[in-house]
């Protein structure tokens, strides 16, 4: 069963939901359309709290790049089949994609500011894309200060 702010997507702000047979169609924009699009990966709301803030602050960042991005939402049965195309490692994530190429990827949720200036930064005509096999990277840090392997003192 589909959460309740999970379809309010759909139904107030016409977000589409995506699968592996439609996502082609979608990042082909119609005429008029911006190209870049903002995809989804929720996971279960049920399971992963945060899919649900991501869910609240999508049609804001949507808004706040009025005619420069589109949204969607990857169908959550759908998710592990496209999960590793669009270099999503953690769910929920916002994906900005052009055409086909992924140009961020945004894990969890996040400060407004990180939001907005990742994403004008994705929206660049000269913006790279991620490279094949590229994930996220994450800094891992303890209490005591370490970081990604190294030794504490």
């Amino acid at each position: 069963m589909t959460h309740p702010l999970m379809a309010v997507l759909a139904d107030r702000h016409g977000l589409p939901t995506v699968d592996a047979t439609t996502i082609e169609a979608l990042l082909a924009p119609a005429p008029g359309e911006a190209e870049p699009v903002l995809l989804f990966f929720s996971g279960d709301p049920a399971t992963r709290a945060e899919a649900l803030d991501v869910a609240v602050v999508l049609p804001e960042i949507l808004a706040a790049f009025q005619r420069r991005l589109r949204g969607a939402v990857i169908d959550r049965a759908a998710e592990a089949a496209l999960s590793s195309r669009f270099h999503v490692a953690v769910l929920p994530s916002l994906v900005v994609t052009r055409g086909a190429e992924t140009l961020a990827v945004l894990p969890k949720i996040r400060d407004w500011s990180e939001y907005m200036a990742t994403i004008e930064a994705a929206l660049a005509p000269d913006a790279p894309t991620l490279a094949t096999g590229e994930r996220p990277r994450v800094a891992f840090t303890t209490s005591r200060g370490a970081t990604n392997g190294e030794a504490w003192a």
